[in-house]
């Protein structure tokens, strides 16, 4: 009598903040069998590590958390973001398929170019203005074209309590200074890693159950804020006495031009999982507590 193995779930780009994440939540789940490689390890742009990585290891599920997220370096760099966020997700998908491995790869609101002031829908025309945006969504069309079953979850103003991000930033910018200024006229809906990453595993399971997923599916905290809005929370959150001016985009020069609304219809992926979405507000304070224990 044989004893069934369990699924086997790669997470590639395992030291970025949805990585850690995955990882953290991975011993919730002893079940499956997860092998967490970094950029240093596996880097998704070479296609034979990747091809004998696949050939050495059953996988039954990749986790494709590898990007290039440098927004404004991406600008200088177009061939790097487009080599990390385009071409060898498409490889990477063309491997999956190969090998009958379900990708579930992760992509940013920033494949919407933020003119139309509603809840974007999966089905919504695309139209980056920025490079990294532009990398993003060739990536997206590469897979689905490699590799049609593959699921694409759209997310927007990632933070978590790894990594570099907004929240961290403005956690020790409210504790050195006596003022900031923060950009108000950019809308989105902040979603912490860690319940994208629970999102994926509850994908992962019903799969595992006969159900079947496939293409672009947004996922984000539910409500819509601003960075000035989202960063006043945090200061309250932490009883900051900084004072915090919101500024327009126009006064804060950078070198990619951002969405000024890029809120995602997260409808679908709600319907598909019978989904209740926590509020930005809810997890913000979650990952808060978190960063302050430590």
């Amino acid at each position: 009598m044989f004893e069934q193995t369990s699924s086997t779930i790669l997470v590639t780009g395992a030291n970025g903040q949805l990585g850690r994440e995955v990882q953290t939540l991975s011993k919730q789940f002893p079940s499956y069998r997860f092998l967490f490689t970094s950029k240093a390890d596996l880097p998704i742009n070479d296609t034979s590590l990747l091809k004998s990585f696949f050939a050495k290891n059953h996988i039954d599920f990749c986790i494709n958390c590898a990007a290039y997220t440098a927004v404004d370096k991406a600008e200088s760099e177009r061939e790097k973001a487009f080599e990390i966020n385009a071409n060898a997700v498409g490889e990477l998908a063309k491997i999956c398929k190969e090998h009958q491995v379900k990708l579930i790869h992760i992509s940013t609101d920033y494949v919407y170019n933020g003119s139309v002031e509603r809840p974007l829908k999966e089905s919504d025309a695309v139209g980056p203005i920025n490079v990294y945006g532009a990398s993003k969504l060739k990536g997206e069309e590469l897979a689905l074209a490699a590799n049609p079953s593959t699921i694409i979850i759209r997310t927007s103003w990632v933070y978590s309590s790894f990594g570099n991000n907004f929240v961290k930033t403005m956690l020790r910018l409210l504790t050195e200074k006596e003022e900031i200024n923060v950009i108000n006229d950019q809308h989105g809906s902040p979603t912490y890693a860690a319940d994208l990453a629970d999102v994926i595993m509850k994908i992962i399971q019903k799969m595992e159950n006969g159900e079947t997923f496939s293409g672009i599916v947004n996922y984000s905290n539910n409500g819509v804020t601003s960075w000035y809005d989202f960063a006043r929370e945090i200061k309250s959150l932490i009883k900051s006495g900084c004072k915090i001016n919101p500024i327009p985009t126009s006064e804060y020069k950078t070198a990619a031009q951002r969405p000024l609304y890029s809120v995602l219809d997260t409808s679908k992926i709600r319907k598909w999982l019978q989904l209740d979405i926590p509020s930005w507000k809810d997890s913000l304070q979650k990952c808060i507590t978190i960063l302050k224990a430590e």
